[in-house]
This record gives C-alpha cells, sequence and structure tokens, in this order.
C-alpha cells in the first residue's frame, strides 16, 4: 500500500517507520522540505535495523531536488518499503491511503496545501485537541478534516503516547493492543485495519465518523488521568465485568 502521511513530527515517524517494516511505501511532509528528507532517510534505516531483510539504495526525494532518500524493493515479501519525502501535494496525491498527523493548529493551512488530492481518499485521523482540557466536541479535528478535504476519514491512533506506536508490537500483559476506528466509508475502514493489523495490534468497530467526537473526548479525558499521575487504563472493568449485554 502507498501510505502519505501529512505530517514530519513523531507521529510520522513512528507510525512511517513501522509500516515501511511491514512493506508499505512511504512519503513524508512537513514545513521544512529538507528536514523532511532528512526524517524520511532515518525512517528508511530504523526499518531496516528493525530486522526487515532489504536492499537499501539512494533516490532523490520527489519535489527536493539534491536532497537524498532511502529506498528499499517495495511489495516483496520480508523487505521494508520505500520511505521518500515530499511537498503536502506530493504526498496526498501519493497515497493509497493518506494519514493526517500534524498538529490542530496546522491543519487547515495543510488541507488547503495538500489541494484536491484528498476528494475521495479514505483519510486516517491521528490528531488531538492542542490543549486536552479545552476539547470542544463542536471543533472536532477528525469532522474539520473530513469537511474540509472531502476525504473519507477515519478517527484512529489517538488514545496513545508516540512511544506506544514504537512498539514492535504493542502488547500489554499479552494482549495486543485494541485500537478503535471511527468512520463511514467501508474502503476507508478496511483500509485502516489494514494499517492496525501491520502494528501487530487489534483493530475495533467505534461506529461512525460522527463518534469520532467521542473518541476525541476520552483521548481529551484520558490525557488529562495520565498528566495526574492516574493508570488510566485501570479504570475500566474487562469485558466479563461490564454487565449483561451481548457484543457488537
Amino acid at each position: 500500500m502507498r501510505i502519505g502521511i501529512l505530517g514530519a513530527g513523531g507521529m510520522a515517524d513512528a507510525l512511517g517507520t513501522r509500516w515501511a517494516g511491514a512493506g508499505h511505501e512511504i512519503m513524508i511532509s512537513g514545513r521544512d522540505a529538507r528536514a523532511s528528507a532528512a526524517r524520511a532517510a532515518k525512517m528508511a534505516e530504523m526499518a531496516e535495523a528493525a530486522g526487515m531483510p532489504g536492499t537499501p539504495g539512494i533516490t532523490g526525494a520527489p519535489g527536493i531536488t539534491g536532497t537524498p532518500g532511502i529506498t528499499g524493493t517495495p511489495g516483496a515479501p520480508g523487505t521494508t518499503g520505500r520511505v521518500t519525502a515530499g511537498s503536502w501535494a506530493e504526498a496526498a496525491a501519493f497515497g493509497d491511503v493518506v494519514v493526517v498527523a500534524v498538529r490542530e493548529a496546522g491543519l487547515v493551512d495543510v488541507l488547503t496545501a495538500s489541494g484536491p488530492a484528498l476528494r475521495g481518499k479514505p483519510l486516517v485521523d491521528v490528531t488531538n485537541a492542542a490543549d486536552p482540557a479545552a476539547y470542544d466536541p463542536a471543533r472536532s479535528p477528525a469532522l474539520l478534516i473530513a469537511r474540509l478535504s472531502g476525504g473519507h476519514v477515519v478517527k484512529a491512533f489517538n488514545l496513545c503516547h508516540v512511544d506506544v506506536w514504537r512498539m514492535r508490537p504493542p502488547v500489554f500483559d499479552g494482549r495486543p493492543l485494541a485500537v478503535p476506528l471511527c468512520g463511514d466509508d467501508p474502503a476507508a475502514l478496511a483500509a485502516a485495519r489494514t494499517l492496525v493489523t501491520d502494528l501487530g495490534c487489534t483493530p475495533v468497530d467505534g461506529g461512525g465518523l460522527a463518534r469520532a467526537t467521542q473518541l476525541e473526548a476520552t483521548a481529551a479525558f484520558m490525557i488529562g488521568l495520565w498528566f495526574g499521575g492516574a493508570d488510566a487504563q485501570a479504570v475500566l472493568p474487562p469485558l466479563e465485568w461490564s454487565g449483561a449485554h451481548t457484543p457488537a
């Protein structure tokens, strides 16, 4: 799968490196072209160092003259995928699926710069409110992305610190991490499930995109608990203690 990532920070690095290790082709994008290209090169090196065999080579990163990017052998079993850097618009056009991994304050500018390539495309939104304590459901990042881009948005990957996504795989007490997905489009949800399972995690149906505000609010609430020093995971009982009901 070709994955365009709008962003070149910690989340783009952590998720993109893992997906490159699973054989996907990655293009990241950021405000600083040279920094993005350097990040792409490092991501490719990290994917290789994680034990994924592949023969790296040097190519020019699209849209960045003279700046090398590192490429592996895309699509071949047991190899890492190619990692390059480009502009916002190039990453948007590159991806079969596009991951939105920029800060909330930059969403409008980045989506505008990404252009029409996002329209009708699966978009995975990993963002959270800039200030979790002031999260406002009326200003949902997921719904804003859907409105401005015209893409098929799936909210996912927003409940964990970036270091969790660097784990290989994220497993706690022998149980793989579950990742809730909120979206309406079947093809976009299918792409998101693939991205979840390729991290070694379990996708969970979180309902339609309208429920993304609840997922964002959950992140805001849990982040507040973590910042306060509480073990947020301990606030919920196991499934067998959730009352009499029939799971969907």
